[in-house]
């Protein structure tokens, strides 16, 4: 026993023993640079606003540029980037704004805006005969900025489940989704998103409330995840974004080879409003159309998906 008030000294271990060289051990046996131990910033591009826009950017060889759909991320291609960069390929995803780990900026949360940050992006990095892959909202982001910026950059496009040619019900388009729709999406993203977030990837995203569809519960909080990630205001005006624009403008401007991939059980953008349209406007396009597949089948079936994108790339 220490006399009253006395308390024992506490010994730390010398600099380089075993607890120090145990730590080094362990980072050095997970991979870990100095350099990744004192950290990294991550990869951002400012656009012409001042609006801070986060990339990833892969490997080497030709490029493949992303664009993510609602309300998600660049991490909704983790299945693609890693496949395309496993084959020599260098792949790039960024958050749109007010998505993911991009500013969640009050304005410019538009079609427009989200064209010229991907112009933005390319010019940043440089890029030259890329590959530009767009899945539902991000297919209109892809029409728009070869509508918008030419394609002196584009060897070829990709348009997945996207909204082109346009995917609101109006009488030249009878097979879009009607207004009250897109308005319920509104009104329940701003009642309780979190819970909303939820809903739209055990259900109709997937086709995860469907007979026969057995639900991963992954892939739905994977889903959450990366909704929840962004801001509220970007992801409202985004719904209004993507369903008011009409890109017939924007195919029909497109000479490169363009792959249309739709599954005909689409619950988000219905086959019949998008993809046979599409194909039509573009210049040079391949319809690919997959029986039975959901709106969101890069990541189910990111299997067949990745070898027809690959087969198309290399053809």
């Amino acid at each position: 026993m220490l006399p009253s008030g006395q308390r024992r000294k506490r010994t730390r271990p010398a600099a380089g023993g075993a607890d120090s060289r145990l730590v080094t051990l362990l980072v050095g046996s997970l991979g870990f640079s100095d350099q990744a131990r004192r950290g990294q910033r991550m990869s951002t591009v400012t656009t012409t606003d001042g609006t801070e826009i986060f990339y990833k950017d892969w490997g080497s060889g030709q490029p493949i540029v992303f664009s993510h759909g609602w309300p998600l991320s660049a991490d909704d291609w983790d299945a693609q980037m890693l496949f395309f960069m496993q084959h020599g390929y260098r792949v790039i995803a960024h958050d749109r704004r007010g998505h993911g780990r991009s500013a969640q900026v009050s304005e410019g949360n538009d079609m427009d805006h989200y064209a010229d940050d991907l112009a933005a992006l390319t010019a940043h990095l440089d890029l030259h005969d890329a590959v530009h892959v767009g899945h539902s909202a991000g297919g209109g982001e892809v029409a728009r900025y070869i509508g918008r910026h030419g394609e002196s950059r584009v060897a070829k496009a990709v348009l997945i489940s996207a909204v082109t040619p346009s995917v609101l019900q109006t009488k030249a388009n009878p097979a879009g989704v009607p207004q009250a729709a897109f308005e319920g999406l509104q009104a329940q993203l701003a009642a309780n998103r979190s819970e909303f977030y939820r809903a739209v990837p055990s259900g109709p995203f997937y086709n995860f409330d469907q007979p026969g569809v057995e639900p991963s519960e992954a892939i739905i909080a994977n889903w959450w995840r990366q909704g929840m990630m962004g801001g509220a205001k970007g992801q409202y005006e985004c719904v209004s974004a993507f369903i008011g624009e009409d890109y017939t403008g924007d195919l029909k401007k497109i000479s490169v080879p363009v792959l249309v991939m739709h599954g005909d059980a689409d619950q988000i953008v219905p086959y019949a409003t998008a993809a046979p349209r599409a194909v039509e406007l573009v210049q040079n396009g391949t319809l690919k159309t997959y029986k039975g597949f959901p709106h969101g089948m890069p990541t189910t079936h990111a299997e067949t998906i990745n070898a027809d994108l690959l087969a198309f790339i290399q053809s």
